[in-house]
């Protein structure tokens, strides 16, 4: 059997959040930790990578026990949505989940409601406990109310894990939920929520009833 299942949804942020791009050969006065953007917009993007390694982690802390293990090393359920670097026999898991980058699509709705900019700088201190000599930091962030097209497409190729493995992808979300994404969590950054999910077959001969369960199983998440 072969198919794909489209999930689609909103993340919003729910704090200003922080997934770094590049400082190189920034101008003096300039922010020292930028956000990742989108090349031809401008505007701030969550990389799929970056959705899929915290989810991926917070899964692993769930299922693999209390022991550390290497990605390879993960819980079956984990592996089959998420993937492997190497296999048995010379044969390489390949994750079930596909994940696309997402470019912020709420524009004109934040400036419609006053904002000035997508993105604000915290200005941060280290202190030096010894020295007490502060090292000031600007950091960027995406502002709170920032929206984001949820894309994941999830390859069907046994009928009969289809419930179970939603049902992973659809705890990974809620894990995040409580959570965080990008740096600085402890602090209060990178706080998101899940909205308005969806699964619909968009490729093969899935079962429509099973496409349904997916769909309850994300109302029961949200």
């Amino acid at each position: 059997m072969y198919g794909k299942i489209q999930i689609t949804g909103t993340i919003e942020l729910v704090t200003g959040t922080h997934i770094g791009g590049s400082s190189a050969f920034a101008a003096i006065g300039a922010v020292d930790s930028p956000v990742i953007k989108d090349a031809r917009s401008g505007l701030p993007i969550i990389p799929g990578s970056s959705l899929k390694g915290k989810m991926r982690t917070l899964l692993a802390k769930k299922y693999n026990g209390d022991c550390f293990v290497e990605p390879n090393e993960d819980a079956e359920c984990i592996i089959r949505l998420f993937g492997a670097s190497k296999g048995e026999k010379g044969i390489i898991p390949r994750g079930r989940l596909l994940f696309s980058d997402m470019i912020l699509c709420n524009r004109d709705e934040l400036y419609q409601g006053g904002v000035r900019s997508l993105t604000e700088v915290k200005f941060e201190n280290s202190i030096n406990r010894l020295t007490a000599v502060a090292n000031p930091r600007q950091i960027e962030r995406v502002i709170r109310g920032s929206k984001f097209p949820l894309d994941i497409i999830y390859e069907v190729t046994e009928q009969e894990n289809i419930l179970e493995d939603m049902r992973v992808l659809a705890e990974g979300m809620k894990l995040l939920e409580y959570d965080y994404i990008g740096g600085s969590g402890s602090r209060g950054y990178g706080k998101v929520k899940f909205r308005e999910l969806q699964a619909d077959a968009v490729i093969g001969d899935v079962d429509p009833e099973s496409v349904e369960q997916c769909n309850q199983i994300f109302e029961e998440f949200q």
